[in-house]
């Protein structure tokens, strides 16, 4: 009588450690953080897409583009390349803007340069409005139209 009083207690203990296991890994792949899943790119390693400035990437199509904004004390500095998806080389005689939605909802657009020493578009942002910015660039290489859709936190 001791013996099948012992098993069912351990069958039970045992069957509860599995349930409580099971219920926690559910729990764990089915939550996740207060933020929203962010349709920009990530970064990406160094090699998988050519040298990386530490911005968020884009391929698209036979182009590759990575923006990194930069906060400074006067607004965000804003550095765009636009380079050759094969061979990583840049692009200089695009036009360049910058559809950029701020934290606030107000929508601007921003013209970049070509920085020649830097081989890069280049823009400042004066806004200094602390949230999400979402930011659509938008090249035009020789006619070809070209987007990539990025965002940053100030």
């Amino acid at each position: 009588m001791k013996s099948i009083k012992s098993s069912l207690i351990i069958l039970a203990s045992a069957g509860l450690l599995l349930l409580g296991a099971c219920s926690n890994s559910n729990q764990a792949a089915n939550t996740s953080p207060n933020t929203q899943p962010s349709a920009s790119p990530t970064p990406k390693a160094e090699g998988q897409h050519g040298k990386s400035h530490g911005g968020q990437i884009v391929e698209t199509g036979a182009y590759h583009l990575e923006f990194v904004p930069v906060q400074e004390t006067n607004g965000t500095h804003l550095d765009f390349y636009l380079q050759r998806g094969d061979n990583h080389e840049a692009i200089p005689n695009a036009k360049v803007t910058a559809q950029i939605q701020l934290p606030d909802g107000t929508k601007k657009t921003v013209p970049f340069t070509y920085d020649v020493k830097g081989k890069h578009y280049a823009a400042l942002l004066q806004e200094k409005i602390n949230g999400q910015y979402q930011v659509k660039v938008n090249a035009d290489i020789q006619g070809k139209k070209v987007d990539g859709r990025f965002n940053f936190n100030r």
